[in-house]
């Protein structure tokens, strides 16, 4: 059976639509799916019909952006965090209004986003975004707003050529802290929804892990182990940018440490990864 539990649609940061990614899915025999949206469940009701429709096994997905620290590195200082969420009721509403109100402040860091874009524009001789601008980066989004679409916005107004140019000219260096979900509440959201709590691509050195607060292994699971272990159900150990070594580790750790084990492409489409992990079928079996 191929296994991608890390998929992203447009209702976040992706590419395609859902109805989409099952005809991707259909195609490339992928026999379960998680779809895990950027802090939104928008399309889980959606996915579970078509999952039903296209006989593809499914179980609920999203992926949440947690503030994290550790006063042994990184100065103490917080740094972002992503675990993915599975097997919850989208239709519990602590979690849904949860999930409005980080919505609501996405809005509003993207405001602020664009003003520190002002001030940057204004030293290059670029003109100022305005209101309508931001209208136009709104609408855009059939879900969640985020710095990918503002990056993609500056690509329409030829400011840069790539999202990563956008990112490593203007995006980081405007950047505004996302909504402080801290992993106690993370995991009490997720949990009370009958979900459970996965440690997202822990090792990633181009995203949001822990990484950022050290290159060990060893380090990486004792921070695990001395802050996470009470609120977390599981790691993600296959993903499509670990090596054999990382992915190795951290299936040996959550063996000795009773953690489930995950997978998945992180498929943005953009290209297409979907399906292109080698994931056991034992971590099909973890989910009843």
């Amino acid at each position: 059976m191929i296994i991608d539990l890390h998929i992203h649609s447009n209702a976040s940061d992706g590419k395609l639509t859902v109805q989409e990614i099952f005809k991707e899915a259909k195609d490339r025999n992928i026999g379960f799916l998680a779809i895990t949206d950027h802090d939104s469940i928008s399309c889980q009701t959606q996915v579970t019909s078509l999952a039903k429709k296209e006989g593809i096994r499914q179980i609920t997905g999203v992926e949440l952006n947690v503030t994290f620290s550790h006063p042994k590195y990184h100065k103490g200082e917080p740094v972002s965090l992503d675990f993915l969420g599975y097997q919850f009721d989208p239709n519990n509403h602590a979690f849904e209004n949860k999930l409005e109100t980080i919505a609501k402040y996405r809005q509003e860091r993207a405001t602020k986003i664009l003003n520190n874009l002002n001030i940057e524009f204004k030293k290059e001789n670029i003109p100022a975004l305005t209101n309508d601008d931001l209208r136009q980066i709104e609408e855009s989004v059939d879900g969640v707003l985020g710095r990918p679409h503002i990056a993609d916005y500056l690509m329409k107004k030829n400011i840069v050529k790539t999202r990563q140019e956008a990112f490593d000219k203007y995006l980081v260096k405007c950047d505004v802290p996302k909504y402080p979900l801290h992993l106690k509440e993370a995991s009490n959201l997720i949990r009370s929804a009958g979900g459970k709590l996965i440690l997202a691509h822990p090792n990633d050195p181009h995203g949001t892990s822990l990484a950022s607060l050290s290159k060990s292994l060893v380090e990486q699971t004792e921070i695990i182990q001395d802050k996470m272990v009470p609120y977390l159900d599981g790691v993600e150990c296959w993903h499509s940018r670990n090596t054999i070594e990382t992915t190795n580790y951290y299936v040996e750790f959550a063996k000795k440490t009773g953690l489930i084990m995950t997978g998945g492409s992180d498929c943005h489409q953009k290209p297409i990864l979907m399906g292109t992990v080698q994931i056991p079928e034992c971590v099909a079996n973890q989910f009843s």
